[in-house]
């Protein structure tokens, strides 16, 4: 075989998952949609992909890909499912020999995963064999497709990372970086990529800067990963941040940067430090436990309660509960235990198991919370359905009174680069003032953390309103780049072309 040729194999056919790996039957919960890693110059490249998407499978459940090059030819394995349901299968990993590999951790927007979306995606080009990963979602990506399409384009998949392929391959540039430079500078959105060619890895941040993407050592093994805490589960040394508008080009000759954008301010989405990054990552230079915790505390005194317990919504909650119990001086308690194990038993759920929701994943601590004046902290909230449910759970259980408390702002505008939010009409905060809120929720109290409030717990003194230090718009409705594919309406806006986003 050539130097360009792919081996793949799969073990399941092209039916959808319609369901979450974590049950939640109505979308109550923001959902981040990928993660990504990278290996160059080591003999078990994936091996350490499959570790390192292990790290990261908090980014994405429906399904996770390795491609590998060694030296020879590209071999490819994706799976619909969990890393560990898949890539812990040696055979597997023998399957993807090379000393170069890329991986990826997939969550998809709306509708269900099917395989042929499942990433890295893979596609051979003049001038050798590429692959691509991608952490987001291009805001431009159906006015793309569509253009590319009435050239001759013929697409495999509904994912907006296909553009990106038919970009690189229809680019005249004569080298491959500069083919892909030249298909990034038509995009728009969020990204953080990993790419693979014969050659060399390259990984690549949006001019922004939305998405993270960390540069790792390994023993002199360069490293990429969505976050560090992917570093952490192979030994690899965090060495920088890639910056907005980089790309990093590694090859046997080491590590290249590349800035081949205007320079603009870094605007990283701000969720990462809420929600989506793990506690034990560090992000933006930034503890994201420590992030958390200064959450809760700037909580705790824009939105005091007098109270018996704080108990935090487990598990995001639990980081901004010790924060708000440590500066109120209330009793932290572990007051709802959270079931770890719910996953893919209930992948297709009974009507009558479905309306048990909330209480398939977490239980009251009767003996924490019976009598008591309790402070729910929770890191956000979207619909509010689960809200309620919990609320209602920890009266049943006793309690004298339920107080909410939310380590962030009220969300009132979806988002477009690489979160799942409900459209607007369907976010609690979008639709009602706070009392109507509270009581929808049917808590005694409801508060917010400010928006200047999670400013102060980043290091900030406030949001700067002519140049804010990051992407905030579900809070603020200040989306920092243009969004083409919803405001272009010459021709009727079919999401479902793209509904399995980055």
């Amino acid at each position: 075989m050539n130097g360009n040729a792919i081996r793949g194999t799969s073990d399941m056919n092209e039916s959808t998952v319609s369901a979450h790996s974590e049950l939640d039957s109505d979308g109550d919960r923001l959902r981040e949609h990928c993660g990504v890693f990278g290996v160059f110059g080591h003999p078990d490249a994936a091996a350490l992909v499959a570790l390192g998407l292990h790290a990261l499978q908090h980014r994405g459940q429906e399904a996770a890909g390795i491609v590998s090059f060694d030296g020879r030819r590209f071999n490819s394995e994706r799976r619909l499912g969990l890393v560990g349901d898949h890539f812990s299968d040696a055979r597997i990993i023998e399957r993807l020999a090379g000393h170069a590999a890329i991986g990826h951790n997939r969550y998809s927007t709306t509708g269900g995963t099917i395989l042929r979306n499942v990433q890295p995606l893979f596609a051979e080009l003049d001038g050798g064999g590429f692959a691509v990963g991608h952490n987001g979602n291009l805001t431009n990506a159906l006015t793309l497709r569509r253009q590319l399409v009435r050239e001759g384009a013929i697409c495999q998949s509904t994912s907006d990372t296909e553009v990106i392929l038919h970009l690189v391959a229809r680019s005249t540039r004569p080298r491959l970086v500069d083919r892909f430079i030249e298909a990034l500078r038509q995009l728009e959105g969020a990204y953080s990529l990993v790419a693979l060619t014969n050659k060399k890895l390259i990984g690549a941040r949006d001019p922004l800067g939305i998405r993270p993407l960390v540069l790792g050592d390994l023993n002199g093994t360069p490293i990429l990963a969505s976050e560090t805490c992917a570093l952490d589960i192979i030994g690899a040394r965090h060495v920088r941040d890639v910056e907005n508008g980089e790309i990093v080009v590694i090859s046997k000759d080491g590590v290249e940067s590349l800035k081949p954008f205007p320079p603009q301010r870094a605007r990283p989405c701000i969720f990462e430090h809420i929600y989506f990054a793990r506690p034990d990552s560090i992000v933006g230079g930034h503890s994201v436990y420590e992030v958390r915790k200064r959450m809760g505390i700037e909580l705790a005194r824009e939105a005091p309660a007098g109270a018996d317990v704080i108990v935090p919504v487990p598990d995001s909650g639990v980081p901004a509960a010790i924060g708000y119990s440590q500066a109120s001086g209330v009793p932290f308690e572990l007051g709802i235990i959270r079931n770890h194990y719910v996953g893919r038993t209930f992948i297709e759920p009974t009507q009558q198991i479905r309306q048990l929701g909330v209480k398939l994943k977490h239980n009251v601590n009767r003996s924490q919370v019976a009598g008591k004046s309790v402070v729910l902290i929770d890191d956000s909230i979207v619909r509010g359905t689960t809200s309620v449910k919990i609320v209602q759970m920890v009266r049943e259980a006793g309690a004298r009174e339920v107080h909410m408390r939310v380590a962030s702002p009220p969300i009132t505008h979806p988002d477009f680069y690489g979160i799942d939010t409900p459209d607007q009409e369907n976010l609690l905060a979008a639709t009602r003032d706070l009392d109507a809120m509270r009581e929808f929720i049917g808590c005694d109290s409801l508060a917010f953390l400010s928006v200047d409030g999670i400013y102060r717990a980043m290091g900030h003194e406030r949001r700067d309103p002519v140049h804010p230090q990051y992407t905030d718009h579900c809070f603020t409705g200040d989306y920092p780049t243009a969004l083409t594919d919803r405001s272009s309406r010459s021709e009727p806006l079919q999401l479902s072309l793209l509904a399995e986003a980055g």
